[in-house]
């Protein structure tokens, strides 16, 4: 039964560890954790430590469970050993790691003797114990979204910020996108406040492997940095399994059934198992489920099944964690809230429901099984969608090298303006010397906040000029124009900009938050508000648009053989006509929307499809304009195999004849404003993105395309008109001529 839908097994060997000695002494202090511990520092950590002690500034980008945090503790608590006064700051994208970094580092703090008071400053740190922690700390452990926020109250750190001598950015990976951006000009304020108290301090970043690490590492902090990639830990030997429920191009259950099934099969088999799911009420409804079937055969086992999630009370969380270590639960469904770091000990199996998204995060969730001494077991069930597919098809492409490329942008406007607007409001801006810190744009910026009464030029520089404060106004995961509120019985629960408000919560939109589902009662676009109510609904919502896109300017034209890509800025113009609701794969109805044209200036590549192409698709009597958008969607499913992005951050439009290129055309462009990078990255890597996309739609066993190949759930206009055959045709030409030698 099982078998058969298994695509490929892959064999990761098991490897033995690579000690190093160090060219001079480790601190006695520190020399005494490790000896207490048993600890042998592996070759990976020892070229951590001796680059952070030559001055350098580090990305430490190895495999999960590697041991990355010691290669940065180590070295940085023998620095605070010799210099009584120096501080390091700490960021995690979690609180949940921010707490487990926490107690790694006062158990180091307690064997080795070195007084560091390590302490977490977020959200949650009560207000009478901040002063402590500003006069106190030496070590502050916090995450992005806190820095934020306390940066205007910079002179209250003035002690830490002077001696601040290490900055240490763990799970980086997570900085990408709108989030990645707003982070970079985040550590660039940062820095700007260290260099007013006369420090300078070091980085170390820490990654999931990336096949950008140091061009990343340097948009995110502006530093230049030496890579440390060279794992020297052990593994044991690990099985991953590739499962396909659509082996035979239909799938007769669900993945999320075959998901349980499996997740059954491995407990049954004393094997204790994590099922990642891809929604809090999937992870929910698996549990129930393998609770449900357990109980006729296994009683015992369904007592020992549990779910978990954010949302849940800390307590609750922490004894599911609790029990995980202890062996006492065999199996838990979760959402990728454990995805992260967390300890809850070394487990047999990790079971993924649908390709995570990321490479980083297929590999972050699978390294949770194995970290003991046995031999461990990983599956990824591929759902009826592109890039799982292409993985069950193409396992070289999950275990060859890295192809994902984390992109931050610095030149997008809108997130400038709102970080200069902040520096503002910190210390007075000065030009020329601050350029440096948003560089290109700081002119620019400070001149359309002047013209918005936001920011005035004074002897001193420029200063904030504003009512209320700058931060509130500056959300880190999104970009600072046009910000909606989502408000569900008067409590904020996230905000949106404009364009995924109109995509994701248009009267009537199904919205997920943190896995809940919550339906959109009304869209206020005059005050920016989304006003939604919790509803347990088992339907999905999707929109249906209409694009139109002109070209502003050609800033690139780029030859990839004898392919030539323009890259350039482009106006995009998206008329949301209305939304379909879905349950599972099925249209149960279909509803208009009365909304003003989104229009927005953005960044996008194109390219114009050859005479032959054409010629060829009309000799075969097919479609050339379902072929055209055939493979504009296929190359947006594919474009995060190698640009790190969510499939709805990217859009496209697809023509027979464009009016500004006069010839059958595909633009693929930024969905956000002022673009992102997104399309950037793609104009370089084309050539791969082609080939890997011709690959996919053409080995797809559907016969007039299917969502595993050319079909988009966010076609606004309803996956019509599509002709595999032709975009065969033209994706084998495209990818052919980007490969061949250019005469141009």
């Amino acid at each position: 039964m099982f078998s058969r839908k298994v695509a490929h097994t892959e064999v990761l060997s098991a490897r033995d560890p690579i000690f190093a000695r160090t060219a001079d002494e480790i601190a006695p202090s520190v020399q005494a954790y490790l000896r207490k511990k048993g600890i042998r520092l592996y070759r990976h950590q020892i070229e951590a430590r001796a680059a952070l002690r030559e001055g350098k500034d580090i990305v430490i980008a190895t495999p999960t469970a590697s041991g990355k945090t010691l290669a940065f503790n180590v070295p940085i608590f023998e620095k605070l050993d010799r210099e009584h006064n120096a501080t390091a700051l700490y960021l995690y994208p979690t609180k949940a790691l921010s707490n487990d970094q926490l107690k790694a580092l006062q158990e180091l703090e307690l064997i080795s003797g070195v007084r560091v008071n390590p302490s977490v400053y977020d959200g949650d740190t009560p207000p009478h114990k901040r002063p402590k922690i500003r006069t106190s700390a030496r070590i502050v452990i916090s995450n992005p979204y806190e820095l934020h926020h306390v940066l205007p109250w910079h002179y209250k750190w003035q002690r830490f910020l002077a001696n601040l001598k290490f900055i240490v950015i763990d799970e980086a990976h997570v900085y990408r996108g709108v989030f990645g951006s707003n982070v970079a000009l985040l550590i660039r304020r940062l820095q700007r406040l260290c260099a007013y108290y006369g420090s300078e301090p070091q980085f170390v970043i820490s990654t999931a492997t990336l096949a950008n690490p140091i061009e990343f590492g340097e948009k995110l902090t502006a530093r230049s940095f030496t890579l440390i990639a060279d794992d020297g830990s052990p593994r044991e030997r690990k099985y991953f399994i590739l499962y396909n429920p659509y082996a035979d191009g239909i799938g007769k259950r669900s993945a999320h059934q075959e998901a349980k099934d499996l997740f059954l099969l491995f407990m049954r088999n004393q094997l204790q198992t994590l099922c990642f799911a891809p929604s809090r009420k999937m992870a929910e409804l698996i549990a129930l489920w393998a609770k449900n079937e357990a109980k006729e055969s296994t009683p015992l086992l369904a007592d020992r099944i549990a779910a978990y999630r954010a949302g849940y009370l800390p307590s609750t969380r922490r004894r599911i964690e609790e029990r995980l270590r202890s062996g006492s639960l065999a199996g838990v469904t979760s959402t990728n809230a454990l995805e992260l770091g967390i300890d809850i000990g070394g487990l047999d199996a990790v079971i993924m429901a649908g390709y995570p998204g990321t490479i980083i995060s297929t590999w972050q969730q699978a390294g949770r099984a194995g970290r003991g001494q046995d031999e461990s077991l990983a599956t990824l069930v591929g759902f009826h969608d592109p890039l799982d597919q292409y993985f069950m098809k193409h396992p070289s492409a999950l275990f060859g090298g890295p192809h994902e490329h984390a992109i931050i942008d610095l030149s997008n406007e809108y997130i400038t303006l709102g970080h200069v607007l902040c520096a503002a409001a910190e210390l007075p801006l000065r030009l020329p010397d601050d350029a440096a810190y948003f560089p290109g744009l700081l002119s620019e910026s400070l001149e359309e906040l002047q013209r918005q009464g936001l920011a005035e030029d004074t002897s001193n520089g420029w200063v904030y000029s504003g009512r209320g404060r700058a931060t509130e106004a500056v959300p880190l995961n999104a970009l600072s124009s046009q910000i909606f509120k989502v408000l569900c019985e008067g409590r904020l629960l996230e905000t949106l900009d404009k364009t995924r408000a109109y995509r994701e919560a248009h009267s009537g939109a199904v919205l997920l938050h943190e896995g809940e589902t919550y339906v959109v009662e009304q869209l206020d676009l005059t005050n920016r508000i989304v006003s939604v109510s919790k509803k347990n609904v088992d339907y999905h919502t999707e929109p249906m648009k209409t694009v139109d896109l002109r070209i502003v300017k050609e800033l690139e034209k780029r030859a990839h053989g004898a392919l030539v890509v323009s890259f350039g800025i482009v106006e995009v113009v998206e008329q949301y006509v209305g939304y379909k609701t879905l349950r599972y794969d099925q249209v149960v109805g279909i509803e208009s929307l009365d909304l003003p044209p989104l229009r927005f200036t953005t960044m996008a590549l194109w390219f114009m499809v050859p005479d032959e192409a054409v010629t060829h698709v009309a000799n075969e009597q097919l479609d050339i304009g379902g072929g055209l958008h055939g493979a504009e969607h296929a190359l947006i499913a594919m474009m995060p195999l190698h640009v790190m992005c969510d499939r709805w951050d990217i859009g496209g439009v697809s023509t027979t004849c464009h009016p500004d290129t006069a010839a059958p055309t595909i633009f693929i462009y930024d969905g956000f404003e002022g673009g992102i990078g997104l399309a950037e990255k793609a104009a370089e890597l084309i050539a791969e993105i082609l080939t890997v996309t011709r690959e996919l739609v053409a080995e797809c066993s559907c016969d007039v395309g299917c969502p595993a190949c050319i079909y988009s759930p966010k076609c606004g206009n309803d996956n019509k008109p599509l002709d595999k055959q032709a975009a065969i045709v033209v994706l084998e030409q495209l990818a052919n001529m980007a490969s061949a030698t250019s005469n141009r």
